[in-house]
């Protein structure tokens, strides 16, 4: 099949910076830059006479900044994936985190190179390979999905963890997911997403409010405890282990695995090995296969595993790899998920 070019917006008020973001996406034959801005209106203005499949937007602008700009985009053009293009500080993260938890699909940093050769291969590392898929995502036409089939999983232990898996689109569906469940919902909830080191406690922060329960990000020898919830941070697996009979999160910076630190492998395999078949897993949207030797460890112990399905995720890469190899025991669209989730965690009690 023909790859189709990906026609991409970019939004920034430097002229510098669009000509970056402009020079690292040119480099790949794939991707046409339909265009460039300098603020929120006039991006709005090009797209309603000029298609777009991807926008790479700045998040602090004149006239319009990126998050009214975002929610105008996805009022307006709803097969349109947007990246946020943010400054590595405390207030572009806190900005940024608002615009992905309102439907953003990703966020890259800022090019902070001296030179202008380096900063083109660090934005062109971070934004070829998510431009390709958002923009895959964007301009297939989906034949209509058959209906979910959920098989009723039944597991033979009472689940004792929730352990989430998440990176493109993710903070969106994680915000969803929490939620989705009640309040007093009890079992500890582990997430891993893939986001650099400053905008983890952001993310927590904004889950803890979504889902009105305690929600941190965690740090080495952190107690783990039933109603809480605990985020891997940026730059750190964040893994299960047991000191003085109480299990804990464990933070390390093992080497990168599917390019990712975290990674979704080192949260599931630790729980496979500690919590077992009273693990609950769940796979949210994101880009690539992290994840997926930690499901089937998780499935050898018996855990069931839920995944995303792919008319609900913003790209269908993590979820589909253990989706297609077998290892999910159910694939169901987001908002369904927590729904399933507490049945599961009922049908457990009620076999018991």
């Amino acid at each position: 099949m023909t790859q189709t070019s990906v026609r991409v917006l970019v939004v920034d008020d430097s002229a510098v910076v669009r000509g970056l973001l402009v020079r690292a996406l040119d480099t790949d034959p794939y991707i046409t830059v339909a265009g460039t801005a300098m603020h929120g209106l006039a991006a709005l203005e090009f797209m309603r006479k000029t298609p777009v499949d991807v926008v790479v937007l700045d998040v602090e602008m004149p006239v319009m900044d990126g998050v009214t700009a975002l929610r105008a985009i996805l009022k307006e053009f709803h097969n349109t994936q947007v990246i946020m293009a943010s400054s590595m500080t405390y207030e572009g993260a806190e900005t940024t985190i608002q615009a992905l938890t309102i439907g953003a699909a990703e966020c890259i940093a800022k090019p902070v190179a001296k030179n202008a050769a380096d900063s083109i291969a660090q934005l062109s590392q971070q934004l070829l390979p998510l431009v390709k898929a958002l923009g895959q995502h964007s301009t297939q036409t989906a034949a209509p999905e058959k209906p979910v089939l959920v098989t009723p999983t039944t597991t033979a232990a009472i689940p004792k963890i929730l352990v989430v898996g998440a990176s493109t689109g993710g903070p969106k569906a994680l915000s969803s997911l929490v939620a989705g469940l009640p309040v007093d919902f009890d079992l500890p909830i582990l997430i891993t997403q893939h986001m650099p080191p400053m905008f983890t406690p952001m993310l927590a922060k904004h889950l803890e409010k979504d889902g009105g329960r305690p929600c941190c990000e965690a740090t080495n020898g952190m107690l783990i405890e039933r109603g809480k919830t605990y985020v891997a941070p940026g730059g750190f697996h964040m893994a299960i282990d047991r000191q003085d009979k109480r299990m804990v999160t464990v933070l390390n910076e093992e080497p990168p695995e599917h390019f990712c630190r975290p990674s979704v492998n080192f949260l599931y395999r630790s729980a496979a090995q500690w919590y077992g078949q009273s693990t609950l897993a769940v796979m949210l949207t994101g880009m690539g296969e992290d994840g997926i030797e930690g499901a089937r460890e998780l499935s050898a112990v018996g855990a069931p595993i839920i995944v995303q399905d792919k008319a609900t995720s913003v790209v269908w890469g993590m979820p589909a790899a253990i989706a297609n190899a077998g290892l999910a025991d159910q694939t169901l669209p987001l908002d369904l998920i927590p729904n399933a989730i507490q049945r599961i965690c009922r049908q457990a009690m009620a076999v018991k």
